[in-house]
């Protein structure tokens, strides 16, 4: 689920760990569900990919797409 794709890929940022295979994978299937994520999920996917370096243009310009309805449920933390 988008939780434990969002908590795995946190934990490896979290230790300083980029696997490039497992990045590409979340990214993957991130981009075909991120309906299905919720504004803390994103937040720590999005951390995460920058916090080790891992460049994925397309999941942020997915991310960036999220109708400005969305927005809302965001807070100044997630959206920092």
């Amino acid at each position: 689920n988008s939780q434990n794709i969002a908590n795995t890929i946190w934990a490896y940022a979290t230790i300083g760990h980029s696997s490039p295979q497992l990045f590409d994978k979340a990214a993957e299937i991130t981009l075909r569900r991120l309906d299905e994520f919720n504004s803390q999920e994103i937040a720590n996917m999005v951390w995460a990919y920058a916090t080790v370096g891992h460049s994925s243009p397309q999941l942020f310009d997915k991310v960036t797409d999220i109708p400005l309805s969305r927005l809302h449920k965001f807070n100044s933390q997630e959206i920092a």
